[in-house]
């Protein structure tokens, strides 16, 4: 089982993938999200979505997981704020044994679509033919996530 993390401050995509590259099974997937808390309660924030992945660590005890890894930010106070919400969730996947493989946005475009700066769209309809659905799974980081865990599967 590989799960497919793409880490946030608000909402975090998740996925849970077993078989094959060319035959891939969707356990689960959506987002975890926070209640609307200031700024200043980020250690709430990460508190909350660490519990609610830590549940689903133990719910379905992946071996592998694929995470978002930082790339670049126009933003210095979002980078800093995406890389706690990663911090904690390696964190997690190293408590709980799971083999981490960390992949840059640029890299997971590359090797789902064939091209390192695909759009957001071209993602997302890759994932929904590799996955074989009747339509792109909403929202973006659950679609996100999926195609991360993709790229965790032999």
């Amino acid at each position: 089982m590989t799960i497919g993390i793409d880490p946030g401050t608000a909402t975090v995509g998740f996925s849970l993938v077993s078989g094959t590259r060319n035959h891939p099974i969707i356990h689960e997937y959506g987002i975890l999200q926070t209640l609307p808390l200031p700024k200043e309660q980020m250690p709430f924030r990460l508190l909350e979505l660490g519990r609610d992945l830590e549940s689903i660590i133990l719910k379905y005890k992946p071996n592998n997981a694929v995470v978002e890894d930082l790339f670049f930010f126009k933003n210095a106070k979002t980078v800093i704020s995406v890389a706690q919400s990663r911090g904690m969730t390696l964190y997690l996947l190293a408590k709980h044994n799971v083999k981490i493989l960390e992949l840059t946005p640029l890299q997971i475009k590359q090797s789902l679509c064939g091209y390192g700066r695909a759009t957001k769209v071209q993602v997302q309809n890759m994932v929904k033919k590799i996955y074989k659905l009747d339509q792109i799974p909403k929202p973006d980081d659950a679609a996100d996530s999926l195609a991360m865990a993709w790229l965790g599967l032999k």
